[in-house]
């Protein structure tokens, strides 16, 4: 009997402390980790030798645990500006896709929250919100530096096959109450947007995080 075809894998990755909470879980090389192709649902448009460019944290603390060949990271190029860079990104996401139309289907998105309940770098209240004619878009004034940034639109993000939200501490449980106590009146947070339309979306909280949780 033939053996089933493997295919790849595709993960969308988030910053922010996201990289910290999930590198002790990246240690198991049995996983066909030559198959999965990291994406990052948004970058900060720094040098990628800066601290806080997404993709240098990832290459430091997580690539080194995989079997992984270099061509399976998909990274944002910081060295563009910012429209270009998403303009890029963008077409990066339709070859590997093949979608020419339409929104690309991640088979899983790792997100995180912010206090305001930002995802990515999808921000209460701004316009890029209410985006929906482009899987990629450019943010250059972004409410928390820095101001330009590259990230994944709404639409994609609840096309996703699967969605997990990792969130931990303190300072992210009024957001997190928010979207879980807002039975009568949707919470209109950026996070509390994703709902895949035909995907898992599952919340991984820690004790702090859920702490105001009252359902």
């Amino acid at each position: 009997m033939s053996q089933p075809q493997q295919r790849n894998c595709s993960i969308g990755v988030s910053g922010g402390s996201m990289p910290q909470m999930i590198s002790d879980i990246c240690t198991h090389p049995e996983l066909p980790w030559n198959l999965a192709h990291f994406f990052y649902c948004d970058e900060r448009m720094v040098p990628v030798t800066h601290s806080e460019n997404t993709h240098r944290v990832y290459a430091e603390l997580i690539y080194p645990k995989l079997p992984i060949p270099q061509e399976n990271i998909h990274i944002v190029n910081t060295d563009l500006p910012a429209k270009e860079a998403a303009k890029d990104y963008h077409e990066q996401l339709m070859e590997f896709f093949g979608a020419s139309r339409g929104y690309p289907t991640f088979d899983l998105l790792l997100l995180g929250i912010g206090p305001d309940g930002h995802t990515c770098s999808l921000f209460p209240g701004h316009p890029l919100l209410h985006c929906e004619d482009r899987s990629v878009a450019a943010i250059e004034d972004s409410p928390k530096p820095p101001p330009q940034r590259v990230t994944l639109t709404l639409p994609v993000l609840n096309k996703a096959k699967r969605v997990f939200f990792i969130v931990s501490g303190e300072n992210k449980a009024n957001a997190v109450a928010d979207v879980f106590n807002s039975n009568e009146s949707p919470s209109l947070l950026p996070c509390a947007l994703v709902q895949p339309i035909d995907g898992d979306l599952v919340w991984y909280l820690d004790k702090p995080a859920a702490s105001k949780i009252t359902v």
